[in-house]
């Protein structure tokens, strides 16, 4: 069979057979996979990051970070191993992913260890040459339903940016030689998309 064929991620249709602490611990015995679970309970199994999108995660993780901590901003960033519980129940890895402090630290220390039950305040998705377009896209407005105000869905691939926040319709940029605003949730953040891309 030829794998090249594959649009991943692949999802099992297994329905709701595990419980959430079940899903945790299958995914801690089987830690050189990534897995993900709908909001059914399926579990859906991710390829691994090619080398130039892991670097380009990290890069603008990487900005983004010493932006947090030189205006002091409140709140925690998670890279793309980063599990959480949202409300609908799905468990979702985030490439870039920010809580506010205030949301972190209403969690328990066991919520902490697990996949905290709580919906980042800013996703950011960047698409790997695996990854089927619409799933991402279907992934994004989930986050945003589930209380994301800001995520940012980057396609390398089809030179394009969708920006997805709270009570206002899908930003499609037809570019990635943009400035991307961290505004409303970072206010005076910008993110020079074109200078990541061609680094």
């Amino acid at each position: 069979m030829d794998t090249s064929l594959i649009t991943m991620p692949v999802t099992f249709k297994v329905g709701d057979i595990m419980s959430e602490d079940e899903f945790f611990r299958f995914c801690q015995m089987n830690d050189m996979l990534s897995f993900e679970r709908d909001k059914n309970g399926n579990i859906i199994f991710m390829s691994p990051t090619g080398s130039f999108t892991g670097k380009f995660n990290l890069r603008i993780a990487n900005k983004l970070l010493n932006w947090l901590d030189s205006n002091e901003i409140a709140g925690e960033l998670f890279d793309s191993s980063t599990g959480f519980t949202l409300p609908n129940g799905a468990v979702r890895s985030p490439d870039v992913s920010w809580v506010t402090k205030e949301k972190w630290d209403a969690l328990s220390h066991n919520e902490r260890e697990k996949f905290a039950p709580v919906c980042p305040d800013f996703i950011i998705e960047i698409r790997s040459q695996s990854d089927g377009l619409k799933y991402l896209q279907d992934k994004m407005q989930e986050y945003i339903d589930n209380g994301c105000q800001l995520a940012w869905l980057i396609d390398r691939f089809k030179e394009q940016v969708f920006i997805y926040s709270q009570g206002t319709e899908v930003r499609t940029i037809k570019s990635l030689d943009i400035q991307l605003s961290g505004d409303p949730v970072f206010p005076g953040f910008i993110l020079d998309l074109a200078a990541i891309d061609k680094s």
